[in-house]
């Protein structure tokens, strides 16, 4: 028999993974690394993006909006977050760390990418939405 999460502990779940429960603040970066994401991956892994300008940017714990849809779908969802480049730079992805950068906690590659940021500089807007049922 395999184990089955109700909806009431994927709300619970979400809620301590995206820090909506006390834990700690995430990390949100882009890497450089043409990485696919994988099982075994940790934080070094990636390769953090360098070019002037980026910046991390940190997921507030309050901020995460935590819905069920009444049919056993759980959604968690953060607002856009945009990083501003001011140097040229190829970016592959994502990756969220716990607050001291030590814990890989999920990571996507562009479906569309890579991001070619050109030597002028530029943006590359991140929204995080994942689901549990």
């Amino acid at each position: 028999m395999s184990i089955l999460v109700p909806n009431v502990g994927e709300v619970l779940a979400l809620g301590l993974i995206c820090n909506k429960t006390a834990q700690g603040d995430l990390k949100l970066k882009l890497y450089k690394s043409n990485t696919t994401p994988a099982e075994a991956d940790t934080v070094s892994t990636y390769t953090e993006s360098t070019a002037t300008g980026y910046a991390a940017k940190t997921l507030t714990g309050a901020s995460w909006t935590i819905t069920t849809d009444g049919g056993g779908v759980t959604t968690a969802s953060y607002a856009a977050q945009t990083f501003t480049y001011s140097a040229a730079e190829s970016v592959y992805g994502y990756y969220v760390t716990n607050n001291a950068g030590t814990t890989l906690l999920f990571a996507e590659k562009f479906s569309d990418g890579p991001y070619n940021i050109p030597a002028g500089g530029g943006s590359v807007t991140v929204t995080i939405q994942w689901t549990a049922e």
